[in-house]
């Protein structure tokens, strides 16, 4: 997966390499998915990405604004370039393609742990980006019943705590080397129970 520029390089201030934001970040995540939160101190991160502690002290205030910053990173979370899904199998097929990543699929199982290993570091990325993640899938949900895509009635909340769910059992029961089509159809046949239709086109096909 191509990583952007790090967040952290808009931070006002002296100059800074990206090549070392580049390299702590990752040394951040591998740790994180190798031995957990808790587990993953700044020294093991500096040392990982061969720079000194005080470079990366210089950057990040502690370990916790430092595994939220990877984590953003990681998930393009300030990507401007995203500005949603046009429909439900969008949507799916962006969240297939993400799973697919074995890598991906780790480091989601990691931070599904935090509620009980790390719960302030998983507070404070949920305070900072939750809210927007979340607020995507509910438009796209908002938009597809509007279609009358899902059926009339629906409690959206509880069709978004339900996909939520879905990704959960997927990273937990299927296996890590699942393709991005197969891990599509597995979102579309939940939603095909609640009532999902897609819309088609005149011409017969899924828009």
């Amino acid at each position: 997966m191509t990583q952007r520029a790090p967040a952290s390089a808009r931070t006002a201030g002296r100059p800074r390499s990206r090549e070392a934001d580049t390299a702590i970040l990752t040394a951040a995540l591998d740790l994180l998915i190798e031995l957990g939160a808790a587990q993953t101190s700044i020294e093991q991160v500096a040392r990982r990405a061969g720079v000194t502690r005080a470079t990366v002290y210089r950057r990040f205030a502690g370990k916790t604004a430092l595994l939220v910053e990877a984590l953003e990173w990681a998930n393009h979370d300030h990507d401007p370039g995203f500005t949603g899904w046009r429909d439900l199998g969008h949507m799916f097929a962006d969240w297939a393609a993400h799973l697919a990543e074995p890598r991906n699929r780790r480091l989601l199982r990691r931070v599904n742990a935090l509620v009980d290993d790390y719960p302030e570091l998983i507070g404070t990325y949920r305070r900072l980006n939750g809210g927007r993640r979340a607020a995507v899938v509910r438009e796209t949900l908002e938009r597809a019943a509007g279609r009358g895509e899902l059926p009339g009635g629906l409690d959206l909340g509880v069709v978004q705590e339900m996909l939520t769910g879905a990704v959960l059992n997927h990273l937990g029961s299927h296996p890590d080397d699942e393709g991005p089509d197969e891990i599509k159809a597995y979102f579309l046949a939940v939603v095909k129970q609640i009532g999902h239709r897609p819309a088609v086109t005149d011409g017969g096909g899924s828009i």
